[in-house]
């Protein structure tokens, strides 16, 4: 099938990400077309809107008539607006896909979503991570992906002799806990420990990675889920600090065919977790590579880009 991802703009880079991984898999030919950037971050892109000339109008044009799947991130439907062209005007015998990412507007009122979605009879829903599936309990939970053999999101050498380099790439502070990790990281240095934060904001994201990369692990959030950067973390063999709760933790681990205990996160729910979690790696740089390590065989083994992008092929072929 060919599909059409519409966005407003590409949540964390994940719909430029699944494009090229579906069709690296091959199973279906896979378009992004997006209206807006934010932040600073560079993510690539397909079809920019305010990028396109005449040419790139007319392809755009040309996948609106012929795709067999509108596939829309967050925000966006049908009545968003690309350039001359309005979605509505070509969904006459199209599969509609709404893919939510965790939009304040989503997590502050799900109900008005659902019952949208309902009065348009739309019902293939997914979800990107299975905090949501609360909210939307209808919707099927769709991980993100990471492309491991990334050169980028693969292992680097680095200097084990201390000190422990922790590195935090949020693009909302109010929403990752940074303010916690900053006091935190303050008084276990007043104590004498040996660490060091990479505050990573506002970049674009390849030094992001590199910069990530360079670390020795990785702090997402405490907000009860994961991120891309977890994700990122993983793949780049850090030992990757968050707070996922028993509800994320559950549907993890049977997506990834896994016990909970074998799950590689470092896990801390809050600033005293965390403030152990720091104190035991910035003390035993081993225990930090041998979580490291871990990581980056889970993504290998359990969360490859083919298996997850196999799982949306998948939902994608019962529509």
């Amino acid at each position: 099938m060919n599909i059409l991802m519409i966005a407003v703009n590409d949540p964390a880079g994940t719909g430029i990400a699944f494009c090229r991984a579906v069709n690296r898999l091959g199973r279906h030919h896979c378009r992004i077309v997006t209206l807006e950037t934010r932040y600073t971050h560079d993510w690539p892109k397909d079809l920019h809107v305010p990028d396109l000339d005449a040419a790139g109008l007319a392809e755009l044009e040309r996948l609106l008539k012929t795709s067999d799947v509108f596939h829309f991130h967050m925000t966006a439907d049908e009545n968003l607006r690309l350039g001359p062209f309005l979605p509505a005007d070509y969904l006459a015998g199209k599969a509609v896909v709404h893919h939510e990412h965790g939009h304040h507007d989503f997590r502050s009122d799900p109900e008005r979503f659902r019952a949208k979605y309902r009065a348009l009879g739309r019902t293939h829903l997914l979800v990107s991570t299975p905090d949501l599936k609360r909210m939307m309990p209808e919707a099927r939970w769709q991980p993100n992906l990471v492309p491991q053999d990334d050169p980028a999101l693969r292992p680097a050498e680095r200097d084990w002799t201390g000190p422990l380099v922790v590195a935090h790439s949020p693009t909302r502070k109010d929403l990752k806990n940074t303010d916690e990790l900053l006091s935190v990281t303050d008084a276990l240095r007043a104590e004498g420990a040996d660490l060091r934060l990479e505050m990573i904001d506002n970049v674009p994201h390849t030094e992001c990675l590199a910069r990530k990369r360079a670390a020795h692990a990785l702090f997402d959030h405490m907000q009860g889920y994961y991120g891309v950067s977890s994700l990122e973390g993983l793949s780049q063999g850090l030992a990757v600090i968050a707070g996922l709760d028993a509800w994320n933790r559950a549907h993890v681990a049977e997506f990834a065919g896994v016990a909970d205990a074998e799950l590689p996160w470092v896990a801390a729910r809050d600033a005293g977790e965390l403030a152990a979690r720091l104190r035991e790696l910035a003390g035993d740089l081993d225990l930090c590579r041998a979580r490291g390590e871990a990581s980056r065989r889970f993504m290998e083994r359990c969360w490859s880009e083919a298996k997850v992008a196999g799982r949306l092929c998948d939902f994608w072929d019962g529509l």
